[in-house]
């Protein structure tokens, strides 16, 4: 059993800036990426952005592109997201998740992740 644990969520101005980060207590076997999804107040949980294994290569929302940056340290098992420009949009619990081995190439996909943290909340404050 994967541990996720994510910290570094709070209270932010708009505008402003928050790394979070996923520490994992092992690195998941069979696991092929690893993502950030939230949820915002009222909201179905969506996703923010992934970041596969092997590799590196990322794949992010159309609300993160451009502003917010994913990345790892696998020998580490652990991974942050690099929030800029902050909004009030962004408000959310954000997740960590991995991601196991198999099923489509669509890494936006909640239902393709197994391991979940619990969860850090961000307030954007306008």
């Amino acid at each position: 059993q994967v541990h996720l644990v994510e910290s570094g969520g709070g209270v932010v101005q708009a505008g402003g800036s928050l790394r979070l980060s996923c520490a994992a207590s092992e690195r998941p076997y069979g696991a092929i990426a690893m993502g950030w999804f939230r949820q915002p107040p009222g909201r179905e949980r969506e996703f923010v952005a992934a970041i596969r294994f092997t590799g590196g290569r990322t794949y992010y929302a159309d609300s993160a592109k451009g502003r917010f940056s994913i990345s790892r340290d696998f020998a580490k098992n652990t991974m942050w997201l690099q929030m800029n420009s902050l909004q009030p949009e962004d408000t959310a619990v954000y997740y960590c998740a991995v991601r196991p081995v198999g099923g489509s190439g669509d890494y936006s996909d909640e239902h393709l992740y197994d391991y979940w943290g619990q969860g850090t909340q961000v307030t954007v404050s306008s």
